[in-house]
């Protein structure tokens, strides 16, 4: 899922803060804010990333969590060819399938428990559709911003279905970075921590970490105890760096699903607006012309057959677009 608002917030983001004491982690629960994308009556998201409280956790930079939402016939997936600079987009299902066509000429499948990975850097265009077998969809689309020295890098695509690795009654997916004894091999430009975690009912496991990096909890279903904080359906808890362990259990009679994120704080300010990762106002009213323009930087997607053929971009604001940071702790 690509961020189709039809007025995007611009947004600047910058480095946090790390957790003060390491042996009793304060866990920040942030909570969604739910977004119509492309107009009031199509599909609506629940964005945890970013917002007011925390723009980043690692170079994790955006986070959308969407059903399990009836998608057959009108309310079907259709989001036409659309560009992206900057980043890389991480596409993760739990039902329902998504067909990827991207302007390197790649056509896949976005299937549950399957990694799609698309590398914006300098510029890319996809265009995103439910396949007509998809009655549900539910799933998460995040995005990653790229650091100064490879934000623009060659478009890519990358592939990966990671093997199910069961310890301490839970089901563990790590699909970046390593976790757990296994170790994903997509390569990423900072260091990552991207898993699917699934807890049985009652289940208590002490998870070791690594302490350089701070961590999100996305829980999908369930509610997760972190550290002695509960984490409810939808939202996501946050641990500063200096952590070697997190204590998570599911004190529910069903299993808990949930994503956990992490990586070193990203110590560039960034800024974003729509579908653009960039620096500054004018390179983002740039990427902007050149879409419009329809600039080789994007490329051109085939095989396409919805309406309309590429999504225009929004308006820029008509105030000049300025950095927003967090909050101190």
């Amino acid at each position: 899922m690509s961020n189709i608002e039809a007025d995007p917030a611009e947004l600047a983001c910058g480095d946090r803060p790390a957790t003060a004491d390491p042996d009793r982690p304060a866990v920040e629960v942030l909570t969604p804010r739910e977004v119509p994308l492309g107009g009031p009556r199509a599909m609506r998201v629940r964005r945890t990333l970013p917002q007011r409280a925390r723009s980043l956790i690692g170079a994790w930079c955006f986070a959308d969590h969407y059903g399990p939402d009836e998608v057959a016939g009108a309310g079907a997936m259709d989001v036409a060819p659309h560009p992206h600079t900057g980043l890389q987009t991480v596409s993760w299902l739990f039902a329902g399938e998504i067909e990827h066509r991207d302007s390197m000429g790649t056509h896949a499948m976005v299937r549950p428990g399957e990694l799609n990975l698309m590398t914006g850097g300098h510029g890319i265009c996809h265009s995103e559709v439910s396949t007509a077998a998809t009655k549900t969809l539910h799933g998460v689309q995040l995005w990653v911003a790229l650091p100064e020295r490879h934000r623009h890098t060659a478009r890519d695509f990358q592939h990966y279905v990671p093997s199910v690795n069961r310890i301490e009654g839970a089901e563990i997916r790590v699909f970046l970075g390593s976790l757990a004894g296994r170790t994903s091999p997509i390569p990423a430009f900072t260091p990552l921590l991207g898993a699917e975690l699934v807890l049985n009912p009652d289940a208590h496991m002490s998870l070791g970490v690594d302490p350089t990096f701070e961590h999100g909890v996305l829980v999908d279903t369930g509610t997760v105890t972190v550290d002695g904080t509960q984490v409810h359906a939808a939202e996501l808890g946050y641990i500063g760096t200096g952590v070697r362990s997190l204590t998570l259990s599911n004190n529910g009679p069903a299993p808990a699903r949930f994503l956990l994120l992490g990586g070193t704080p990203f110590d560039e300010e960034i800024l974003m607006w729509w579908n653009f990762v960039g620096r500054t106002h004018e390179e983002i009213a740039t990427y902007r012309e050149a879409w419009q323009a329809e600039s080789d930087q994007f490329g051109t997607v085939t095989g396409y057959t919805g309406t309309p053929q590429r999504l225009p971009a929004p308006e820029l604001p008509a105030v000049r677009i300025k950095p927003r940071h967090n909050p101190p702790r």
